[in-house]
């Protein structure tokens, strides 16, 4: 398949649409005064369909009448089966399981006119049956976007009374079936966005009633067929984005009702027939770019009075511009392209072809060799004239590529004219200064050397004296153990307030409580602490987290200490106390969580029977709104910003209510690189952290709001493991999926919801909505995500997120109203970020660059922080455990 896509016009997609309502219409007008189904054929035929296909109950309801209650289903008067829509509709979880191309109780249906699959998926080869089984009446066939897999079946050919024939978008290989050209009544014929190869077969020069032919971005081959000319009806005629050869033919100068003509991105090459536009007077769009057409553009191009687009570009057409008023400069059309960039014209413009540039709204003549001065001036236009011969332009070619194009062609050049005078006294000055610039520019390079070298000396100072205190704490600390004290208190490094930071607990209390640390109460170790289970002896759920400071830093427990000294927030982990009375080892207790983690939560799929929930829609926007709340307290309750370092579907555990409460707070740090601290702050900060040993993920707030995308996307999809993990699998994964999130179509979405998700029409809009926000996380460059604060408004008004522009109206008014609420920022962030994932193909991601080099940029921060200590891939995605779950991991 070519490497360039095609994408319909506007008139193109319009002619399309109106053509299928028209049909559509047509069939449904019959039904106006349907009564209830009276062919026991036909609805033997819909519950074959039912069966087959895997609907679910609520669209077609086994007790009730077909005519009038089920979905898609359309009747006649008479009471018989006309037309079948699938589109919109949803197969139940069973028929998701194992979804086929099973349609033959199409077969019973005698009086079937129209079978719409539109985005329903039909994955297969379309049956060989279609041609000859199907009824006689019927006239439309479309399965655009159906997952429709193979070949066309020759025998489709047989199915005369065919009008519509539709399967954009899908995976269907082999030829074109010469046999199409037996539907003699077919009106629109688009097999676009496949990957069709062969020829273009001549028998579709016999479809004389076609309108509209597409077959574009395929792998098509040879040359376009002469009897194409023949359809005197077509009005759009679309074969670009394939590798067609040869030259255009004669013929085309016969298809007088054609008004959008798109050959571009192939491989055709040659001269365009001289009187090829001449009949051609309802041309509206002319699309000839990316191929290898030469010489001059047919004068009776000029002359097209209805062209609103032309776009030539990227061939090797040559000539001098006529001295002419084009056509459409004097039609009332408002011109949307004039594009002849990239090809070999020269000579000057005349004051009368520049017309076009106040005709049309975007005019490209650049990358030709068009040579002169610029006379014109108040042009209306978003114009392009760079890397031509012209004089008193900006962004020319060289004086010496015009000169050799013009003497190779045996042509004056007026630009060479004149010998080049001697430098001007301002020449002079403008020389000295540039000289005087460079000897500045040695200078700064060398001064730079200098700071550079006396901050590379700070640094080694710092470190020495930070060894030197380092000694001084140790011994300190050996004294006083050898004195008999601090066996119950904190290692002397951080000062805690303990007795704001939960309830003292004693060592006997938790050995009774844990069944002496047994392994039954173990569920399992963690890197921070192994993690036990147990019951108080007033019957209160526990969990205990072990930390042996002989195998951990001395200060391990403080972090999560100091955070709960400055109270407890409601979406953190229920911190219920500490034991700090042995040396080497410190306990901290919580409550227990009765619902487990998210990641468990997750993992209870339903049973078979319809109609039961997994983790419902309404309890997964609760529960993403609840970790958004969480860090959003940690980045903007403390100065500087707390970074949890560890968001994953582990660490959110869920309380009776499903309410979050954010656990695997041991690696809480505070932000790195504050905006306010200068160079050399920064520089002390990044020794003082090397020598405290701060390791592991990169600690900015942007990290957070990756893996909070993640952790998204998980509620969204279904998919277990993917915010834990940065293996090469899981950012295939991840690649895969944000393909499918656009702000501009929902129904994109609708192939990477979780299946055992069952949402309406409303609730999918917030499902579109946390994707579009979850893609805005997961932009790879950090300093473009949206800060934690627009994440949290955003999944507390989801519909905004998708519905602003309806209210808008357009991103010129986005832009100029009300600036300063926080939808308007807040829209622009979500569009920008999404926008520039897919415009930066390839990038590595944040975690998966921190996976393969070790080292992590600081985000927004300035800085750099390595780290090589790696959590196996166990502890980054736990097993679930009998409902009781990590309360750190």
């Amino acid at each position: 398949m070519p490497f360039f896509g095609s994408t319909p016009d506007g008139n193109t997609l319009v002619m399309r649409v109106i053509l299928i309502i028209v049909l559509w219409c047509a069939a449904a007008a019959t039904a106006a005064t349907a009564q209830n189904l009276s062919s026991a054929s036909d609805l033997a035929g819909l519950y074959d369909l039912r069966g087959s296909l895997g609907l679910r109950a609520r669209d077609w309801p086994r007790l009730e009448d077909p005519c009038t209650f089920w979905v898609g289903v359309t009747c006649s008067a008479a009471g018989r089966v006309v037309g079948i829509d699938l589109s919109g509709l949803r197969r139940t979880r069973l028929g998701r399981l194992n979804p086929q191309f099973a349609v033959d109780g199409l077969r019973n249906l005698s009086s079937l006119q129209s079978f719409n699959a539109a985005g329903f998926a039909l994955p297969g080869p379309i049956p060989d049956w279609f041609g000859r089984d199907l009824a006689p009446t019927f006239a439309v066939l479309v399965l655009r976007h159906a997952s429709v897999q193979g070949p066309i079946p020759y025998a489709l050919g047989d199915a005369s009374g065919i009008t519509v024939l539709d399967l954009v978008g899908n995976n269907i290989t082999g030829n074109i079936p010469p046999t199409l050209g037996q539907l003699s009544n077919l009106t629109l014929l688009d097999l676009s966005s496949n990957s069709l190869s062969d020829a273009v077969p001549v028998s579709l020069g016999m479809l004389r009633n076609l309108n509209i032919l597409t077959l574009a971005d395929n792998s098509l081959i040879g040359f376009i067929p002469p009897q194409l000319g023949d359809l005197t009806s077509l009005t759009v005629l679309d074969l670009s984005s394939n590798s067609l050869t040869g030259s255009l033919p004669d013929d085309f100068r016969n298809l007088r009702s054609l008004q959008n003509l798109t050959l571009s991105h192939n491989l055709l090459s040659g001269p365009l027939p001289d009187s090829l536009f001449t009949g051609l007077t309802q041309l509206q769009s002319v699309k000839l770019s990316h191929n290898n057409f030469s010489g001059p553009l047919p004068d009776s191009v000029w002359s097209l009075s209805e062209l609103s687009t032309f776009d030539v570009s990227h061939n090797n057409f040559t000539g001098v511009l006529p001295d002419i008023i084009p056509g459409a400069v004097n039609s009332n059309v408002n011109g949307v392209l004039f594009d002849l960039s990239n090809n070999l014209y020269y000579g000057q413009l005349s004051t009368r072809f520049v017309s076009i540039f106040n005709q049309f709204r975007i005019v490209d003549l650049s990358a030709n060799y068009l040579e002169g001065a610029l006379s014109f001036v108040n042009i209306s236009s978003d114009a392009s004239l760079r890397s031509n011969c012209f004089q008193n332009s900006t962004d020319q070619r060289s004086t010496e590529v015009c000169v050799q194009f013009y003497t190779d062609r045996g042509l004056s050049y007026i630009g060479d004219v004149a010998p080049s005078p001697a430098p001007s006294a301002t020449q002079r000055r403008r020389r000295r200064r540039n000289q005087n610039l460079i000897y500045i520019l040695i200078g700064a390079i060398g001064g730079s050397l200098v700071l550079i070298t006396m901050v590379l000396l700070l640094r080694c100072c710092c470190k020495q004296s930070g060894r030197q205190k380092a000694e001084q704490q140790r011994k300190r600390e050996i004294t006083t153990a050898a004195s008999g004290g601090g066996g119950g208190i904190l290692p002397p490094t951080v000062q805690v307030n303990l007795s704001a930071v939960g309830e003292p607990f004693t060592y006997k209390q938790l050995v009774q409580a844990t069944s002496d640390f047994s392994e039954e109460n173990l569920i399992r170790p963690g890197h921070s602490g192994d993690i036990f289970c147990g019951v108080l002896e007033r019957g209160i759920p526990i969990v205990v987290k072990r930390m042996d400071l002989q195998k951990l830093k001395r200060d391990a427990p403080s972090g999560e200490l100091d955070l709960f000294s400055k109270g407890l927030h409601e979406r953190l982990v229920p911190f219920l106390g500490h034991c700090l009375e042995k040396e080497n080892e410190k306990f901290l207790i919580y409550k227990f969580v009765p619902n487990g983690d998210l990641s468990s939560a997750l993992q209870r799929k339903p049973e078979l029977e319809e109609g039961r929930q997994s983790l419902d829609w309404l309890k997964r926007l609760k529960i993403a709104t609840g970790i958004a709340e969480a860090l959003n307290y940690l980045h903007n309750e403390f100065s500087p910003p707390l970074v949890h370092r560890d968001i994953q579907a582990s660490s959110v555990l869920l309380d009776d209510k499903f309410e979050v409460r954010l656990g695997s707070l041991s690696e809480i740090c505070a932000q790195e690189g504050d905006a306010h601290q200068n160079v050399f702050t920064r520089l002390l900060r990044i020794s003082q952290t090397s020598e405290h040993g701060v390791s592991g993920p990169p600690v900015t707030c942007a990290y957070d709001v990756h893996c909070l995308g993640k952790v998204l996307l998980e509620l969204v999809t279904g998919k277990l493991g993917i915010s834990g993990s940065t293996d090469a699998a899981a950012n295939d994964w991840l690649d895969h999926t944000l393909q499918y999130i656009s702000v501009y179509e929902k129904d994109l979405v609708t192939r990477i919801v979780d299946p055992f998700l069952v949402v309406d029409e409303d609730h999918l809009e917030e499902v579109w909505a946390m994707a579009i926000v979850a893609k805005s996380c997961l932009n790879p460059k950090p300093n473009k995500r949206p800060p934690v604060r627009y994440i949290l408004r955003a999944l507390e008004n989801p519909l905004k997120v998708v519905r602003e522009d309806n209210h808008a109206g357009s991103a010129r008014l986005r832009a100029t109203s009300s600036r300063g609420s926080w939808t308007a920022a807040f829209m622009g962030s979500w569009r920008r970020s999404s926008s520039e994932i897919v415009s930066v193909p390839g990038q590595l991601r944040e975690d998966q660059t921190l996976k393969r080099s070790g080292t992590c940029r600081s985000q927004g921060s300035g800085g750099e922080q390595s780290f090589s200590r790696k959590r196996p891939s166990r502890e980054i995605f736990p097993e679930p455990s009998s409902g009781i779950r990590d309360m750190e991991d």
